[in-house]
This record gives structure tokens, C-alpha cells and sequence, in this order.
């Protein structure tokens, strides 16, 4: 697979998520730790979650299958990024060293005999992953059967914008394909108007510190644990791309024998819309 993912970084059809995490692990303190616990508490609707199973399918930083471990669960991550698979690794060591209860693999949610080996979960999560791995629709259909019947999936799905996400993803797209030397200049010419939009409108409203408030205290207020930058670069190179429609997540997991259980949306925007389904038929 190191092979394969090595060719899509190296031809401009895959973004390094891992790079970005890597950062992550430099910022990562108990505050935020607490923070992704309680958006799994509260999207899911518990206080914890010793006795259940968690599948972190795309664990990326690994923050969110620490989160799940903490809470009490038994932890599976995958991710098909061997980097990233390495920040849920060295996560795994600072806090859990040896523990038998959380597992890790290098593997892509697309592999359907790498998921036939698993059992099913209480928990399949998959946060702002699916639509990254060229394949949305089949990523989506693979998910369905690792969660236990009573048990909850809960994805994050970036939203549908028609035209617009349709620009984005040639944006990305491009980002990708650019030799290493033009993506930062590429990079500013996205932050550019968009600061000046944000800094222009503070000004406007006399309230100019809310601008550099936002700026310096992101990362404090992320539950993804991403610097403002390097959201930013998260953002313009997350490559595959694709959306949804929240209707269209509701009806593909209603006509699988799920019911949806939270629903928390981006009110429009090109930000990820959040379900939690639970599973009522086999």
C-alpha cells in the first residue's frame, strides 16, 4: 500500500494529510484532549464509553481514537497515510504505551477484504474522511456493515455547494499538481483576499481585535487540534474531494436499515455537515 500511496502523493491525485498532523502532535495538550471528548460525548450521546467498541475509520492524528480510548472504549484506527498512521501510533505510546485495548493499522477504508477481517462496533467513526478517498460513495457503502446493530456511525460529509464545490475541488486539484515551490505562493493567493475580507469586515464593525482574537486562539478552540495555517493548507490541498447533500447521506444510510440520531450542519457553507446514525437492521 506505501507503494500506491506513495504514487497518488507523487502524481498530484492525493493530498500528505499526515504532514498536517504531524504538526498537531506539537500543539496537542489535556485541553484539547477534553475537548474531543466531550464532542464524542455529546454528538453521541453519552458520558462514556467503557464496555463499547470504536472503530476510527481515517484516524488522521489519532486525537479522536485517544479521545474514544480515554472514554473507556476498546479502539481500532486505520489510515491508509502511513504518517498519519504513525501520529495515532506515537499518541498511542505517550499515553496508552502497550495497551492491548487500542490497535492500529496502516489500510484504506476502500479495501473490502482488510474490513471483512474485522468485527463489527458499537462505534464506527470516520470524521471528514470518506469524501477524501476518491471513491465517496463506495467508502460510505464500506462503513455500513462494521457498525453493530444497535450501534451508532457517526461521518462527517463536506456539504454540496453545486458550483462552488465544484470550483474548490479544481482548486485542490491544482494545488496538488503544482511543483512544491509554487504551492505556498498558490496557498496565499486563497488566504490573501479572504484575510483581507475578514479583517475588512471586523474594521468595519469597530471590533478589529475579534479578527486577531480569532487568529491567535484557534488552535485553543479547534477540536481538531489544527493551527490556523495549517487548517488553511488542510483546506486547500485535501485532495480527493467530493460532497453531499445532507438529504442524500440521510436517504443512502435510511435505505440501509439506519435511522439518523443527531444531525449537526454547516448552515451552507463549504464546512462538513455531521450525522449520527444508528443501526436498526441487520
Amino acid at each position: 500500500m506505501d507503494s500506491q500511496y506513495s504514487a497518488e502523493i507523487d502524481s498530484g491525485d492525493r493530498f500528505a494529510f499526515g504532514e498536517n498532523w504531524s504538526n498537531f502532535l506539537r500543539v496537542l495538550d489535556d485541553g484539547r484532549i477534553r475537548r474531543a471528548e466531550r464532542s464524542l460525548q455529546d454528538m453521541l450521546g453519552v458520558e462514556a464509553l467503557k464496555g463499547r467498541t470504536f472503530l476510527d475509520a481515517g484516524s488522521g492524528s489519532g486525537l479522536f481514537s485517544l479521545a474514544a480510548r480515554r472514554l473507556g472504549a476498546s479502539v481500532h484506527s486505520f489510515d491508509y497515510d502511513p504518517q498519519s498512521v504513525a501520529c495515532t501510533t506515537e499518541l498511542k505510546r505517550r499515553y496508552f504505551p502497550d495497551d492491548p485495548e487500542w490497535t492500529i493499522d496502516v489500510a484504506s477504508v476502500l479495501d473490502r477484504d482488510y474490513l471483512g477481517r474485522l468485527d463489527t462496533f458499537d462505534v464506527v467513526y470516520s470524521w471528514g474522511v470518506l469524501h477524501h478517498t476518491g471513491a465517496m460513495w463506495q467508502a460510505l457503502e464500506n462503513v455500513a456493515p462494521l457498525v453493530a446493530v444497535e450501534g451508532q456511525l457517526f461521518i462527517a460529509i463536506y456539504n454540496d455547494q453545486g458550483e462552488w464545490s465544484r470550483l474548490w475541488r479544481s482548486l485542490k486539484r491544482i494545488y496538488n499538481r503544482l511543483p512544491e515551490a509554487l504551492r505556498l505562493p498558490y496557498l496565499s493567493l486563497y488566504i490573501g483576499p479572504r484575510e483581507l475580507s475578514a479583517i475588512a469586515s471586523a474594521t468595519v464593525k469597530r471590533r478589529p481585535g475579534d479578527y486577531v482574537d480569532n487568529v491567535v486562539h484557534y488552535t485553543e478552540r479547534s477540536l481538531r487540534g489544527m493551527t490556523y495555517w495549517h487548517d488553511m493548507v488542510d483546506w486547500i490541498g485535501g485532495y480527493p474531494f467530493e460532497v453531499a447533500k445532507p438529504e442524500e447521506i440521510f436517504d443512502f444510510y435510511r435505505d440501509r436499515g439506519f435511522v439518523l440520531e443527531r444531525l449537526k450542519t454547516c448552515a451552507g457553507t463549504h464546512g462538513n455537515n455531521e450525522f449520527v446514525f444508528r443501526r436498526t437492521q441487520a
